[in-house]
């Protein structure tokens, strides 16, 4: 009886020459591409300028990119980042951190809607609906993941293990699929926001849907790292390891967004209730 998946898929779905097509390359342009689809459809039904999501794509994909490669570096290659700034723009485009990503995109939210762009558009409703776009990105990104082989997780005996055979790094043993772990549930929590969002649109509390998406993916995340390898050889000796570190501000951050959502809702309620009739 099989007792564990060999993975054999390699990185590149086709090369020609030196020019190669690979599958984390597709699903990163997926999930741009879906993403903008989705921001659009979501604007539309809300009556906001359909122009404006050229204005927040652009802003989303220069502060995504730009965010994962210095956190990487930041947070697991300082002394690169110090002395070979360049490699952080030059490719090979290895190492990206989804720590970082979020921080550049927050802060590419925050240039957006200080443009005159974002016509009536606070931070906290575009990042609302950010979030629904982002949790289904983690989904394709995890996917290229494992499609990369990479971010494997530790040695396992479950009937659902997997042998990276073209990762080189670690022994040719079962292990964790953490990559797909990751991916289905982005996929779901994908579903969560998207339908919370479909049942009150306007009326969706502002930050509430920021602050799940932050308890969620940095809840779970701290917990798959326990089943992970450890991305660098200094985390060996930590207790908890970067990715660890990093998501407890966040999901501290999401508690007090949902709180503060929450608590904000119900004073609008009670002063709504409590408002004087108008007599016409």
């Amino acid at each position: 009886m099989l007792s564990y998946i060999t993975w054999t898929v390699t990185p590149d779905i086709v090369q020609i020459g030196p020019f190669a097509i690979s599958w984390y390359g597709v699903f990163f342009a997926l999930s741009f591409l879906i993403g903008s689809q989705l921001i659009s459809s979501i604007f539309r039904q809300e009556g906001k300028p359909a122009s404006d999501v050229d204005s927040l794509l652009i802003y989303m994909v220069v502060s995504t990119v730009v965010g994962a490669r210095l956190g990487h570096f930041l947070f697991y290659e300082p002394a690169t980042l110090w002395q070979h700034p360049l490699e952080v723009i030059l490719p090979p485009y290895r190492g990206l951190a989804s720590h970082g990503a979020a921080i550049g995109i927050l802060t590419g939210l925050l240039l957006y809607v200080r443009s005159r762009r974002s016509r009536g558009q606070s931070f906290l409703w575009v990042a609302d609906r950010i979030a629904i776009v982002v949790a289904l990105s983690g989904f394709f990104i995890r996917l290229g993941n494992l499609m990369n082989s990479e971010i494997v997780g530790r040695p396992t005996t479950l009937p659902w293990g997997v042998v990276f055979v073209n990762n080189t790094e670690y022994a040719p043993v079962a292990r964790h699929p953490a990559q797909l772990y990751e991916a289905l549930t982005c996929l779901l929590l994908f579903g969560v926001l998207l339908t919370m969002w479909r049942r009150t649109k306007r009326e969706t509390p502002q930050g509430l849907l920021l602050g799940i998406f932050f308890v969620w993916v940095f809840t779970l995340r701290f917990g798959y790292e326990f089943l992970k390898e450890n991305q660098v050889a200094f985390e060996n000796q930590m207790p908890l390891n970067v990715g660890q570190l990093l998501s407890i501000p966040a999901i501290m951050l999401g508690i007090y967004l949902i709180v503060k959502s929450l608590v904000t809702e119900q004073r609008n309620h009670q002063a709504a209730s409590h408002a004087p009739l108008t007599k016409t």
